[in-house]
């Protein structure tokens, strides 16, 4: 058989074969932040972050404690100064909501948040994501105000 004919569908084929298109980046999973840096006033980068994020493949859940000092215990609320509860409170973070990746940003909608403005239906957080094996990097970017002038740069551990 003419080796020409054999060739010429091969070469066909593989000019018409579609070209997968990249892999997605996956993040679903249960993930783990090791580091939070924080720019502009008050800077600095925290390391015994208490903290856990949930990811589905549209929806997230998080919670954390972004302060390096033991939080403080509050034994009464109903007593509770105002200086103790934001003491408590203050460094504590949670919400949850939907997610996108798009052209290596992450968008998180939040639904639910213990910041009340945030479930206004129109608030976001933008992040510049990079995932490298079980790392994952997120530096937030913008959000419905407009770009951040001290964004903020997450490390998290994927530990599920």
């Amino acid at each position: 058989m003419n080796p020409i004919i054999v060739a010429l569908p091969l070469a066909l084929l593989a000019i018409a074969a579609p070209v997968a298109p990249p892999q997605s980046m996956s993040l679903a999973g249960t993930w783990k932040t090791t580091e939070v840096t924080l720019t502009g006033p008050g800077g600095g980068t925290l390391t015994n972050v208490s903290s856990l994020t949930l990811l589905t493949a549209k929806h997230f859940a998080r919670v954390e404690v972004r302060t390096d000092a033991p939080r403080p215990m509050v034994s009464d609320p109903a007593k509770a100064t105002a200086d103790e509860m934001r003491a408590a409170w203050g460094p504590f973070f949670a919400e949850a909501g939907t997610y996108e990746i798009s052209g290596g940003e992450l968008t998180m909608r939040p639904i639910v948040s213990k910041n009340s403005t945030a479930m206004n239906g129109s608030a976001f957080t933008v992040y510049a994501v990079t995932l490298s094996g079980d790392t994952l990097t997120l530096t937030s970017k913008r959000n419905q105000a407009g770009p951040l002038p001290n964004p903020a740069t997450i490390k998290a551990t994927r530990i599920e």
